[in-house]
C-alpha cells in the first residue's frame, strides 16, 4: 500500500470585512475578484500564521473571527475559509487589492462560487443583528474594539498603556488567545469555551492561591469566560535542554503541589477533575467494559485486540494499585493532566505552570509521571538526568511523606497515571467521540499500555520506555 503523504501547508482564503461589515478586501483578477490567499503550515496555529501572512503579503492587520466551511461538500476540504475583521493598514500589499461593497458581489464577479458563498455567509454570521447568530462572543464584528476599550480601562490604574502591538495566536467564536504589548509588562488575553470552560474558574482560583507558580490574573470578564494575565518571563521548558532548568521545574512542581494540600475543596469547586482514589475506583468497571466493546470493534489484525479476560485482569491490577496508593497515605493535591514542557515557563528566578484546563485533585505523582515522559521526548532518554529529577522531586516530598511510601507510589504511578488520564477526564464516556475510528484507536492504545504496565507490576519484568501520552485532537 502506498502511504498517503499529507501536504506541508493548508490553503486558506481570508474574508477580510470592514468593521461595519459593508466592505470586503478582494484581489482584482481580470474582470473578476478573488479572496486573499494564505498558506498555513500544517499543525501550526492558524490564527497566528494567518494574521502574520496577511500583514506581510497584503499589508493589512486583521483579527481572525472564525472558520466557515460548512457550506461545502464534505469531500471538498482542500481550501479553508477564515472570516476576519480589518483592524488597520500597516504596509503595501505585494499585489494590488481593493475594498468593494459586499452587496456588489455576485457569483459571476468572483473567480470561485465557493468564495462568493463563503463571503456572504461570513458577513451574515459576524454582522451584529444578522439573521444567523454565532455561538460565542468572538464571532461578531466589533468585539476586538470592545476588548481594547476594556483593556485600556484595566491598564490605566496600573500606570501603563497599550503600545498598539498585539499578536493573535488562537481564534474561534468561543476561544481566544492574544498577546498585547504595553509600555510595561506584556499581557495575555485568554478566553475559553466548552469543553475547556472550567479553565476560567480554575485559573482564577489558582492565581489567587499560588501567585508564585501561576500567571498573575490582572482582570477577568466572566461574561466571556476570559481573563487578562501578566506574561511569565522566561523560555518554555520545551525549548531548553539545560539540566538545571529541568531540575528547577521538577522542584517547583513538587513545591506547588505541597502548597496546594488543604485547598482541594476550593480547586474541585472551581471545576478541576476529581481523580482521587475513591473517584477512580468507581470508574474501573465502566472503563473496562467500554474498552472491551472497543476491542471487539477493532478491524485491524495487528496489534491484536485485548480480550475481555485480559482487560478484566488489567482492571483488577488497577484496583489493587489504587488500594495500595490509598494505604500509603500520600495527601491529595493539585495536579495537571496535560503537563507538558510547552506549559511550563522556566527561568533561574521562577517557574510558572500554564494552561490549567486539565487541572485535577488527586495523587500528585501522576503529574510527575507525565513530566518524566515528556522529558524523554524533549531531550531523549537520559537516565542520569531522569534520576536527578526523581531525586529532586522526591526530596521535596520527603518533608511530607516517608521515602518508602514515595518510592512505592512512583513504582505504581505509570499504570495509575495512564488510567487517571483516560478515565479521570471521562473521555471514554463521550459517545460522540467513540464513534470516531481515530479516537477509538487512541483509547485502545492507552488500554494496551495499561496492560503492559500491569504486567510489569505483576511479574516484575523490566519496564520499557513508553511513548508520551498525547491528547487526541
Amino acid at each position: 500500500m502506498v502511504p498517503v503523504i499529507e501536504p506541508e501547508n493548508e490553503n486558506y482564503r481570508v474574508i477580510v470585512l470592514s468593521p461595519d461589515g459593508k466592505d470586503i478586501l478582494v484581489i482584482p483578477d481580470g474582470n473578476q475578484f478573488a479572496l486573499p490567499s494564505v498558506k498555513v503550515p500544517r499543525w501550526q496555529r492558524v490564527a497566528e500564521n494567518l494574521t502574520e501572512a496577511v500583514k506581510t503579503d497584503w499589508g493589512e492587520e486583521v483579527v481572525c473571527l472564525f472558520e466557515t466551511n460548512d457550506f461545502q461538500e464534505p469531500h471538498r476540504t482542500e481550501i479553508h475559509y477564515q472570516a476576519a475583521e480589518h483592524w488597520r493598514t500597516v504596509g503595501v500589499p505585494k499585489s494590488p487589492t481593493r475594498w468593494i461593497p459586499v452587496e456588489s458581489l455576485s457569483k459571476e464577479s468572483m473567480t470561485s462560487a465557493d468564495e462568493y458563498l463563503a463571503a456572504q455567509r461570513s458577513r451574515v454570521q459576524c454582522s451584529e443583528g444578522g439573521d444567523t447568530s454565532v455561538v460565542g462572543p468572538f464571532g461578531a464584528l466589533g468585539w476586538f474594539k470592545e476588548l481594547r476599550t476594556w483593556i485600556d480601562g484595566v491598564l490605566e490604574p496600573l500606570g501603563f498603556h497599550f503600545n498598539g502591538n498585539f499578536r493573535e495566536l488562537n481564534a474561534s467564536t468561543a476561544f481566544s488567545l492574544i498577546r498585547f504589548e504595553t509600555d510595561g509588562p506584556a499581557l495575555w488575553f485568554k478566553a475559553v469555551g466548552e469543553p475547556n470552560q472550567r479553565e476560567f474558574a480554575v485559573t482564577s482560583v489558582l492565581s489567587r492561591l499560588f501567585p508564585g507558580h501561576v500567571p498573575g490574573v490582572v482582570a477577568t470578564r466572566p461574561d466571556w469566560n476570559a481573563w487578562l494575565m501578566r506574561e511569565a518571563v522566561g523560555p518554555l521548558l520545551s525549548d531548553v535542554k539545560e539540566q538545571t532548568l529541568w531540575e528547577k521545574a521538577s522542584a517547583a512542581l513538587a513545591q506547588l503541589q505541597i502548597d496546594s494540600i488543604g485547598h482541594g475543596a476550593q480547586i474541585l469547586g472551581a471545576g478541576a477533575h476529581d481523580v482521587g482514589v475513591t473517584a477512580l475506583s468507581k470508574l474501573v468497571g465502566p472503563f473496562v467494559e467500554t474498552m472491551a466493546r472497543l476491542m471487539e470493534q477493532q478491524t485491524k489484525i495487528q496489534p491484536a485486540p485485548l480480550t475481555r479476560t485480559q482487560l478484566r485482569a488489567v482492571g483488577d491490577r488497577i484496583q489493587t494499585a489504587l488500594e495500595t496508593l490509598e494505604a500509603l497515605g500520600i495527601p491529595e493535591s493539585l495536579g495537571h493532566l496535560d503537563l507538558n514542557p510547552g506549559n511550563v515557563v522556566v527561568s533561574p528566578e521562577r517557574c510558572v505552570f500554564l494552561d490549567w484546563a486539565e487541572a485535577y485533585v488527586g495523587n500528585p505523582f501522576f503529574t510527575f509521571q507525565y513530566f518524566l515522559e515528556h522529558l524523554r521526548r524533549t531531550v531523549g532518554v537520559n537516565s542520569v538526568l531522569e534520576e536527578r529529577l526523581v531525586s529532586t522531586y522526591r526530596s521535596r516530598w520527603e518533608s511530607m511523606v516517608a521515602r518508602p511510601a514515595i518510592d512505592e507510589a512512583l513504582n505504581i504511578a505509570p499504570l495509575l497515571a495512564l488510567f487517571a488520564y483516560a478515565a479521570g477526564t471521562e473521555m471514554f464516556r463521550d459517545m460522540g467521540r467513540l464513534q470516531d475510528p481515530q479516537f477509538a484507536g487512541y483509547l485502545r492504545g492507552l488500554a494496551r499500555r495499561m496492560n503492559r504496565e500491569a504486567e510489569v507490576l505483576t511479574t516484575g519484568s523490566e519496564r520499557c520506555t513508553p511513548q508520551v501520552v498525547t491528547r487526541p485532537t
